[in-house]
């Protein structure tokens, strides 16, 4: 791995969507993204890695999404993290260059 790669990590409880959502992110040459199913994997992963970026996909409860934003900003303060519940892959894009600031007319979207 790159020291320059943004580090994303996915939450899905949907398996296919998440490995579909992994190889749109890791298809990108500065991601690299990694998928967990649940909470308890989340946090686990969050405080042996450093990450920029939470991406919380489809099947999490309302009370496991407000649970993982509150420990994993509390882990890494400076997270960014994004919902993304479907709308193919140059949403997907977006949202991640959107929250990392990044402009969008350089990264081609």
């Amino acid at each position: 791995m790159m020291d320059n790669l943004t580090e994303i990590l996915v939450v899905g409880t949907k398996e296919d969507i998440l490995q579909t959502v992994l190889r749109l992110l890791n298809a990108q040459p500065s991601w690299h993204a990694e998928g967990v199913s649940g909470c308890e994997e989340a946090i686990s992963k969050c405080k042996s890695q450093s990450y920029q970026v939470l991406l919380l996909g489809g099947g999490l409860t309302d009370m496991e999404e407000e649970r993982l934003k509150t420990e994993i900003k509390i882990i890494h303060p400076g997270i960014h993290i994004i919902p993304h519940y479907g709308g193919g892959s140059g949403l997907l894009y977006a949202e991640i260059y959107l929250a990392l600031g990044t402009d969008n007319k350089k990264s081609g979207l």
